[in-house]
């Protein structure tokens, strides 16, 4: 009896410090990333579902936006298609094209749809062509380092955010649906264009004037030289940091992805990880957390 009674009086405790951040977030839009092993660990996948439901029923408003790589480099693969990358970019051709809306547009999005409608949750799937959502435009990669007169680097069908039409996810959320997003989108031609989907989420966020972005990740957040994780900083501490060099590599662009949204009107960025059961309850309900919370002014951690 007596430890059915710690247990629950575990529950109440935690009901009781969510309670305030509940009270504070219903009615406010909270755009999730959704990637890496939360996307493909099983119990992950039903924790993840079932927090974005829980998030819908206590009044927020999550919009989804999901990944995809791992999975069109299967196809690709299965369909001997030699998948290219420069700078951690995908090189994406007509035949790699299609494979990438028929895995991130059906397979994963429908996927997605289904775990959180069998979570009781009210999701509807759609890509970024859909009504006209994304309207994208051609990535250009820049040249590095000194040579300036090195030609600008296309990468065939890879795009970037032109422009959002927030009257689409307007209607979705005013039905009370949660919007789950692939990150594909058309030029003015029609022609389709594979999105990093970080950059979709961070500008979907700042359109929207979303209360949060939250980046699911396979890494506990933004660490220092030592390996620790540093769980909160202002937009000028990170611009040190990558000023610094600590933060590099594979995490530059999601972390610039977070920076832009903050300074874009996003109340918070969250970098968290992923692997943990619950990340975004845990993430936007305790005091604790379990990542980076990026703010344009550092705030404490209860502040959140």
């Amino acid at each position: 009896m007596s430890v059915q009674l710690d247990s629950a009086k575990n529950i109440a405790k935690v009901l009781t410090e969510a309670l305030p951040y509940i009270q504070k977030f219903t009615g406010r839009t909270i755009v999730v990333k959704y990637g890496g092993n939360a996307m493909v660990d099983e119990s992950l996948k039903q924790s993840f579902a079932r927090d974005i439901v829980l998030m819908k029923l206590v009044g927020m408003s999550p919009i989804i936006v999901h990944g995809g790589g791992p999975q069109i480099g299967k196809v690709l693969d299965e369909l001997n298609i030699e998948s290219n990358f420069i700078n951690g970019m995908r090189v994406t051709d007509s035949k790699t094209m299609d494979v990438v809306e028929m895995v991130l547009g059906g397979v994963v999005n429908k996927e997605i749809v289904s775990l959180l409608n069998k979570n009781q949750g009210k999701a509807v799937g759609i890509s970024g062509k859909d009504a006209g959502l994304i309207k994208a435009k051609q990535l250009k990669l820049k040249p590095q380092g000194n040579d300036t007169d090195q030609e600008e680097i296309h990468l065939g069908q890879v795009g970037q955010v032109a422009s959002i039409n927030t009257k689409v996810l307007d209607v979705m959320m005013a039905s009370d649906f949660i919007p789950v997003i692939a990150p594909i989108g058309a030029d003015d031609k029609g022609a389709s264009y594979n999105i990093n989907a970080d950059s979709v989420a961070g500008e979907i966020a700042r359109v929207l004037g979303a209360e949060k972005l939250i980046l699911l990740t396979n890494i506990a957040g933004i660490q220092d030289e030592k390996g620790t994780t540093l769980t909160g900083l202002s937009t000028k501490q990170v611009e040190s940091l990558i000023a610094d060099k600590v933060i590099h590599g594979g995490m530059l662009p999601k972390i610039e992805c977070a920076l832009n949204a903050v300074k874009g009107g996003v109340q918070s960025a969250h970098i968290i990880d992923g692997r943990v059961e619950h990340a975004v309850l845990l993430e936007i309900f305790t005091n604790e957390g379990v990542g980076t919370l990026i703010t344009k002014d550092r705030l404490d951690r209860k502040q959140h």
